[in-house]
């Protein structure tokens, strides 16, 4: 609240010559109240904000098997292999022949998996996905947006074999990328 400071004192008002001018009176605002309209203030917009939700990629994976033979088996016409170099290379074989690796780049490798797909019964459609030690992280969430762009259903990240990788450096060291 307001409040005046009258100063204490008579203060009689007198007219005519030699008269003192009536004194200043001084104000003082209470800032109490704005301080607590602020915080309520504040408050009611943390409390009525949206917080932003967090993005995840959803991902179905399949259930543990104890034995191998139970484990979902892959047919070679419809096995598309992905292997994740470096420097942005992507690798790739149709099949379960890995001789047959020819590399492209991430704008190539949308049209080689849109190919696969159109020559494939979707049931039997499988990519099975493998970063070398080399691919970034980048790389993976970018072949899995590759997934989601292209819509393929099933799709797996398996560990390269070494086979795979001496391969795989072989091409990389034949083009100069290092």
């Amino acid at each position: 609240m307001a409040s005046l400071d009258t100063g204490g004192g008579d203060s009689g008002h007198k007219k005519g010559p030699g008269v003192k001018k009536a004194k200043r009176l001084s104000t003082r605002v209470d800032m109490t109240p704005m301080v607590d309209l602020g915080f309520l203030l504040i408050t009611f917009f943390i409390f009525t904000t949206t917080m932003a939700q967090p993005t995840a990629m959803k991902l179905y994976l399949p259930k543990d098997v104890d034995k191998p033979e139970e484990q979902n088996k892959v047919k070679e016409s419809g096995a598309f292999t992905i292997l994740l170099g470096s420097n942005d290379q992507v690798y790739y074989y149709e099949g379960l022949d890995p001789t047959k690796l020819q590399a492209t780049n991430f704008k190539g490798i949308r049209d080689e998996i849109i190919k696969k797909k159109q020559s494939t019964n979707p049931e039997d459609l499988v990519i099975i996905i493998k970063p070398s030690e080399e691919a970034t992280y980048k790389n993976t969430v970018d072949i899995l947006d590759e997934m989601t762009i292209s819509e393929i259903k099933r799709y797996a990240m398996v560990d390269i074999s070494s086979g795979e990788y001496q391969l795989v450096k072989a091409t990389e060291a034949a083009n100069g990328i290092k």
